[in-house]
């Protein structure tokens, strides 16, 4: 069975109550349910914390073991120089995932530096952005 481990960053611990009208009401918790009732083959364990130096340890921990990352790192992705080495450093891929679009939103969120180390990004499609990313690691 081939591990996923998703990673979320600062603040989507508030999905389904934090800003609605960007991020949707649906919970982190039922998207999960949703991905692991979609794809019993996949064992799809889930981390999330708001602390930088947490999610490098995650990244670390699972960055040699499992067969892929889904990595939402929240706004640590315009402004993190470590992820992007704590992804570079290890062999399991990352698909960078974003719930809005965020070259529709502010300048700032347009710069990512986690792309150019990750395997891909999806952005844009909501709680279905987790769904694309699984999908597209089943290719690798």
């Amino acid at each position: 069975m081939k591990k996923i481990q998703i990673i979320n960053g600062p603040n989507l611990n508030l999905l389904g109550t934090r800003e609605p009208s960007v991020y949707g009401d649906t919970t982190f918790d039922a998207c999960l349910e949703q991905l692991r009732a979609s794809c019993p083959q996949y064992d799809i364990a889930c981390y999330q914390s708001n602390i930088e130096g947490e999610l490098i340890n995650k990244i670390h921990e699972t960055g040699f073991s499992y067969d892929g990352i889904i990595l939402n790192a929240g706004a640590y992705t315009h402004t993190s120089i470590a992820l992007h080495d704590a992804i570079k450093a290890i062999t399991t891929p990352v698909v960078e995932v974003h719930i809005s679009n965020v070259y529709a939103r502010e300048p700032f969120r347009h710069h990512s530096f986690l792309s150019a180390v990750c395997k891909g990004v999806i952005a844009g499609f909501g709680m279905d952005s987790y769904r694309l990313a699984l999908e597209a690691l089943k290719q690798l």
